[in-house]
């Protein structure tokens, strides 16, 4: 049965490189268009994670819906993540009035499910990767506004994106 679990959230590598990729492009994106453009709003790139979110709850219904079993880890796993999601949101809420200040908070609360997560499916790289989203979370806070920013897509590389692609080569090569 753990085997069955570890291989079942393993192949869960979908929402590390889908969100790893979707943040990773905000965060350039926004840094860029902050720097070297007049535009007034650079922020307004964030808004792709709205239909983002849809499209990994809806890739996690689907996914979970024609799963034959469902056990005490994966249940751990997925309320760790909504868990996250809805301190998020609360987060962006509460901070809404000084938004630009947001990135080092959410690469600190992201550290928690992330480290979590590692160890529920065993995984040392994503344990890793929570760990490098607080380093990246504290980065981005004492690092001033010309390299601070860049502590995004750094922590999106090591936390979600390298970890994820491990886990999908270990799913694809069958070595889980």
């Amino acid at each position: 049965m753990i085997k069955r679990t570890k291989v079942k959230i393993r192949q869960g590598s979908f929402h590390l490189l889908f969100w790893g990729w979707l943040i990773f492009f905000c965060s350039l994106s926004e840094y860029f268009l902050f720097r070297y453009t007049d535009i007034e709003n650079p922020w307004l790139v964030w808004l792709l994670t709205i239909p983002g979110s849809f499209v990994s709850f809806i890739y996690g219904y689907v996914k979970g819906r024609n799963s034959p079993f469902h056990t005490y880890a994966d249940m751990l796993y997925l309320w760790t993540w909504i868990g996250f999601f809805i301190s998020a949101i609360v987060l962006f809420i509460i901070i809404y009035e000084r938004i630009e200040l947001v990135a080092p908070y959410i690469l600190a609360l992201a550290a928690i499910p992330t480290f979590i997560s590692g160890f529920i499916i065993r995984f040392k790289p994503l344990i890793i990767g929570g760990i490098s989203f607080w380093v990246f979370a504290l980065v981005g806070y004492f690092a001033g506004p010309s390299i601070g920013p860049l502590a995004v897509p750094a922590a999106m590389l090591t936390g979600y994106l390298i970890p994820g692609y491990m886990l999908k080569k270990k799913v694809d090569h069958g070595t889980i």
